[in-house]
């Protein structure tokens, strides 16, 4: 029998094959690395399948695209609500989705997408999938593992476009939503900077700002959902039986509690990492500039829209405001924020990048009409 002493120099070896810092990674993650392997072989040997792949794609789609999108509606909620019990606001997100889709599965006969699936080139129901479909959510969960905020609607709905038009339109109201978002952060910041967070940073926050932010990030949440729930939904049928909804709602749900538990995971630093964003008055303000921002793209048509880069806007002109105005003490030095502004927006085009290699890997119809659309 080898002694220790032989395990510890076999051990020694292999680490000296591979580099330290990746080693260390696989080490830390290896629960996580193996999770992924697994629901790759599950992709694998489900895909042929149409009812079985449907639920698979939907169970990671599921779980992936909340977790990713924490950060944009529930993210800064948690972040200044850290002395909360963590199931007291997952009953309160979780409670207020399961009332959201129910209004849509009635209204819209079946559909909990708010008719964001009904825009051209998503309205069609799958019928058959291809492994690189199924398998789309578990790319995802990786890129949020890396603390990624990828656009999950570019990700998701691109591997079921059948038109290259369709994921431009998705690409032009994003980028709008992007631009829109950007300048609203940067005015506001401007304006509040020296007036309300300057009070904000000497002061404690009164009682009543809880039930504030309470309300404004519940809002914001509902408007997440009428956007967002198409990147989930996209796997179903587009009008549910009265079983796929339940089945459909208590997943996520049971999904939200995970996360909640969790405290929104790695890709939480995020929203951490931005200034003051665990004062519950400054919380406030930015989820109740993101939801008017939602809502008004809500009305505009039913194409649907990335709310990452929606909100990765908001952030961004939130910190120019605050650097503008108050560099040396709210807000942080400009060469900081645009590193950070340009880290943030680099990984969203990074996810686009994946979204549309997935899309002209899965459609050989949208991978013509891009080509053509570039002058190939």
């Amino acid at each position: 029998m080898a002694d220790s002493s032989d395990s510890k120099n076999g051990g020694s070896f292999i680490e000296g094959l591979i580099p330290n810092s990746f080693y260390t990674v696989i080490k830390q993650e290896r629960i996580f690395i193996g999770l992924i392997g697994l629901f790759f072989f599950i992709a694998g040997i489900t895909f042929p399948y149409a009812q079985a792949a449907m639920w698979v794609g939907f169970f990671f789609a599921g779980y992936s695209a909340i977790a990713n999108d924490s950060i944009q509606t529930i993210g800064t909620f948690l972040a200044s609500n850290m002395d909360k019990k963590w199931w007291h606001l997952w009953i309160y997100i979780g409670g207020i989705f399961l009332v959201v889709v129910t209004v849509s599965f009635i209204l819209f006969d079946g559909d909990v997408s708010y008719q964001r699936l009904t825009s051209k080139g998503f309205s069609e129901s799958p019928t058959n999938f291809t492994f690189l479909q199924v398998a789309a959510p578990v790319f995802l969960l990786i890129l949020t593992r890396m603390r990624m905020p990828v656009s999950t609607t570019f990700l998701l709905l691109s591997c079921f476009a059948t038109d290259a038009e369709a994921i431009a339109s998705v690409l032009g109201k994003s980028l709008s939503g992007y631009g829109l978002a950007l300048a609203a952060g940067l005015i506001t910041w401007i304006a509040v900077t020296k007036s309300l967070e300057k009070r904000f940073s000497k002061t404690e926050p009164a009682k009543f700002w809880t039930p504030i932010q309470w309300i404004t990030s519940g809002s914001l949440w509902a408007a997440w959902v009428m956007q967002d729930a198409a990147n989930v939904a996209v796997y179903l049928p587009r009008s549910l039986d009265i079983g796929q909804f339940l089945a459909f709602a208590l997943f996520i749900f049971f999904g939200l509690g995970l996360l909640f538990y969790l405290r929104g995971d790695k890709i939480q630093q995020i929203v951490t990492e931005k200034s003051r964003v665990t004062d519950i008055r400054s919380a406030t303000i930015i989820d109740f500039i993101y939801a008017i921002l939602l809502t008004y793209k809500l009305t505009v048509s039913t194409v649907p829209m990335s709310t990452t880069w929606v909100f990765l806007g908001l952030l961004a002109g939130r910190e120019l405001g605050m650097s503008i105005m108050d560099k040396l003490d709210l807000g942080k030095p400009m060469p900081k924020v645009l590193k950070m502004i340009f880290k943030d927006l680099s990984y969203a085009l990074f996810g686009l990048l994946v979204s549309i290699l997935l899309a002209i890997s899965i459609n050989a119809d949208v991978r013509e009409e891009l080509l053509n659309m570039i002058g190939y």
